[in-house]
């Protein structure tokens, strides 16, 4: 669990990131390839209104997570500080005392693993808030595509990873997408259900179900509601 909420986390930093880089389709500076485009499908997420309605509403819906971890965060520091300082101090003496001074770091080292582990979980549903964002968005992420494609008539869609380069921004239909993506799942519930997880975690129970013979539970649905609280 603590491996899905890091990759969360990671992954909502690198859809942040993506944000500005989608830019509305002008005009052509030249003749287009008919049937190709690209698309950055990180950057149609974190445009999309779901996704962005979400962002603006978790700090006020998981406030007392947020501020929790901040109070705690500061406590840890207020603690290590001293410890790190006389660490410091006793390290630059003529002659140090080297068993002292290990005794000394792993101290510091017990604590600041020991805050990182209870951080992690006062924000563990903050993680999972964002992780379930990202699911029900995704679930009809191939849907916007496959509209966007059809009413531009484009047969091969490329990321621009995969691009070297193209000087017509006729060829990104990335808002494209997130227009359609905005109609099929306009708002996103920002809360998941008690008991729910991520893909990732309920499809690695269904493959060690299914390696001891056992019936897999069944999949936990997402489920778009008009509020996003």
């Amino acid at each position: 669990m603590k491996t899905i909420l890091k990759s969360v986390a990671a992954a909502g930093l690198m859809l942040a990131a993506a944000t500005p880089a989608i830019a509305q389709a002008q005009a052509a500076a030249g003749p287009l390839v008919p049937g190709l485009a690209v698309a950055d499908l990180d950057g149609v997420v974190a445009n999309s209104h779901a996704y962005k309605t979400a962002q603006s509403q978790r700090p006020t819906t998981y406030k007392p997570q947020l501020d929790q971890a901040e109070a705690r965060r500061k406590a840890i520091v207020a603690q290590v500080t001293p410890l790190v300082e006389k660490f410091n101090k006793d390290r630059a003496a003529p002659t140090p005392n080297q068993a002292a001074l290990q005794t000394q770091a792993q101290q510091i080292q017990q604590i600041q693993q020991a805050g990182e582990q209870e951080l992690r979980q006062i924000l563990q549903p903050v993680g999972m808030s964002e992780a379930y964002v990202q699911e029900q968005i995704a679930d009809k992420l191939d849907a916007a595509v496959k509209a966007a494609m059809a009413k531009k008539k484009i047969s091969l869609l490329l990321s621009p990873q995969a691009v070297t380069a193209f000087n017509n921004n006729g060829y990104n239909i990335s808002q494209d997408i997130v227009n359609e993506l905005n109609t099929l799942i306009p708002s996103a519930t920002l809360v998941p259900p008690a008991g729910w997880e991520p893909r990732e975690v309920r499809e690695q129970r269904a493959q060690q179900q299914a390696a001891q013979g056992q019936a897999p539970a069944a999949p936990a649905t997402t489920t778009t509601q008009p509020s996003g609280r």
